[in-house]
């Protein structure tokens, strides 16, 4: 059977009674200590844990690893995403002893070396993008977005401004309205022109005394350029608004153009995205935010100083909205970023913008024979596709994905943004090769060829995983929250005997 296709058990149902991992030698204290312990904490009965042996428990999350998709084994090509390849050197210097034995609470002169790094990471991001400072505190790039707007609440307040709108696109993220919202503010939605772009009209109707401010990615999440931003940028500061930057999409500017120059105030930058940190997994991210030169009395404190040779942390300024991370941010991931960007320079990383455009333009060229594109003409990193030409048997968008499962590529972003049915938006970044993207349109043109000859092949695809289509929204509506009695014992323990078992109920 193959590992995709079976269903692996849980520890509880690979159990068996007195198997032991590990057996620790008793205490020779061990009765003398329970005094130590009040009676009314002690369990009156053991709990019931899983008993395998330490093969058994690694063969489990071993089979369970070979279900999973991955970067390191897969072309994942997640629009707005930017799914590249994290390079294990950085995994590897990022875990240096120095920097593992580091800790934040050590007095600043035994912190030279790290304080250095972060300095130096956030020189570079100013360089990047144009702004005047950058706070390495944010998480995530949505704790940055919810810091980027705190700062604007931040300095209307300081100049008794009474703003209570921001302005978001039809193709903005949905974190975008969230952060906004979080913060008091009411959000309201900028339209798309037939190009794709903001639709100035549109804007101009939404502009006014009480806009804070506008959020804008761009590139957008349609793969286009905003050509007209700094068009943009004046209207939103005529008002006295700020235009807030979302860095999900600055891979294709990288070494070509900058947000503060478009006329951004506030600049947030995704790093498992654009300087290939890792994606997810609920590890920790980081998402700094930059600002021009005006709102750096605002930004988390302390910021990181140098003095000569010296690196210190700065205090905070009586603006700062306050810290929203506990010391200087997640390190060990901006050390990742910080390796990355100096292992590229700045030429190697103009390459990477530029070849993240080359891939989606080149997947865009061939893709577009196959399916309908809303918005024809060159893109930037990624771009948006709808309903496969010939459909005679309504194929649907969430049909062609699943079946991309079965031929081992995980499935793009579909159903977003949503101002366009049947969506499916496509990053290929610029770590893939030609022949793996050649593989890719062409198992997109069987998948076409089937949706014509056999569409209940689609329908009732992926066909080679454990997991099939489960039903969303009950798992949404009614999870399972708790823990069932594991099923009696199986005479045969493998993983096949459990699931025969449970055939048998």
């Amino acid at each position: 059977m193959s590992h995709l296709t079976r269903e692996e058990p849980t520890l509880a149902e690979l159990s068996r009674p007195k198997k032991r991992a590990v057996k620790f030698p008793r205490a020779a204290c061990a009765k003398d200590s329970q005094p130590l312990i009040p009676a009314q904490y002690l369990r009156k009965t053991r709990p019931r844990l899983p008993e395998l042996s330490e093969l058994d428990v690694v063969r489990h999350f071993t089979r369970l690893s070979k279900l999973n998709f991955s970067i390191d084994t897969h072309f994942y090509p997640l629009g707005s995403c930017t799914m590249k390849y994290n390079p294990k050197r950085n995994d590897t210097l990022s875990t240096l002893q120095p920097f593992l034995w580091a800790h934040p609470a050590q007095p600043e002169e035994l912190s030279q070396g790290i304080l250095e790094i972060l300095y130096e990471l956030e020189q570079a991001l100013v360089e990047i993008c144009g702004v005047r400072r950058f706070s390495l505190q944010p998480a995530a790039g949505a704790q940055a977005e919810f810091t980027g707007l705190m700062i604007v609440r931040a300095w209307h307040r300081d100049h008794g401004n009474d703003k209570k709108i921001v302005l978001v696109p039809d193709t903005s993220h949905g974190t975008n309205p969230a952060s906004a919202a979080l913060v008091g503010y009411q959000v309201q939605t900028v339209k798309s022109d037939e190009r794709g772009l903001v639709d100035l009209g549109d804007l101009e109707s939404h502009l006014g005394p009480r806009v804070a401010c506008l959020m804008l990615t761009n590139p957008n999440t349609l793969g286009r350029f905003e050509v007209h931003i700094q068009k943009i940028a004046k209207m939103i500061h005529m008002v006295g608004g700020l235009l807030y930057y979302d860095g999900a999409n600055l891979n294709p500017l990288l070494g070509t153009a900058r947000p503060g120059d478009m006329g951004f105030d506030i600049v947030h930058l995704n790093l498992h995205k654009t300087f290939s940190t890792p994606h997810g997994g609920g590890g920790p991210g980081a998402g700094p935010i930059g600002v021009a030169d005006r709102l750096v009395p605002y930004l988390p404190a302390p910021l990181i100083g140098r003095d000569g040779g010296c690196y210190f942390l700065e205090p905070a300024h009586p603006k700062s909205i306050g810290r929203v991370h506990a010391f200087y941010g997640n390190a060990n991931i901006l050390i990742k970023a910080f390796i990355y960007i100096k292992t590229l320079g700045a030429e190697g990383l103009k390459r990477v913008g530029e070849a993240s455009v080359l891939n989606a333009n080149y997947l865009l060229t061939r893709l577009e024979k196959i399916f309908h594109v809303p918005y024809p003409g060159r893109c930037m990193h990624e771009f948006v596709v709808s309903t496969l030409k010939e459909n005679p048997h309504g194929i649907r968008t969430l049909d062609v994905a699943k079946r991309l499962l079965d031929f081992g590529f995980h499935s793009p972003t579909i159903y977003f943004p949503i101002n366009v049915k049947e969506a499916m938006m496509i990053e290929p970044t610029e770590t893939e090769s030609r022949e793996t993207l050649d593989h890719f349109v062409e198992t997109l043109e069987t998948i076409a060829d089937e949706a014509r000859h056999h569409p209940e092949r689609l329908r009732q695809s992926p066909h080679t995983l454990a997991v099939s289509r489960p039903d969303e929204v009950a798992a949404a509506r009614t999870p399972k929250l708790v823990w069932d009695e594991p099923p009696l014992a199986s005479p045969d323990k493998s993983p096949e005997g459990i699931l025969a078992l449970k055939s048998q109920r």
